[in-house]
């Protein structure tokens, strides 16, 4: 169960870090962090949700 928890907010951390970072690469700058930082960090943070997600749906 904590696992799902960390994995979802993983997930909707790395949804907005990707948002975010491509606002700031293409638009405006919402957050004063670089765009392509923040575009990484969010991928990064995607991937391992969704790494999460899996390895636990496939465990049960």
């Amino acid at each position: 169960m904590t696992f799902k928890v960390i994995a979802i907010s993983l997930v909707i951390i790395g949804f907005l870090g990707l948002t975010f970072g491509v606002l700031g690469i293409f638009g405006t700058p919402v957050i004063a962090l670089n765009g392509w930082a923040m575009a990484i960090l969010g991928f990064i943070f995607f991937l391992s949700g969704m790494g999460l997600l899996k390895r636990q749906l496939d465990s049960n």
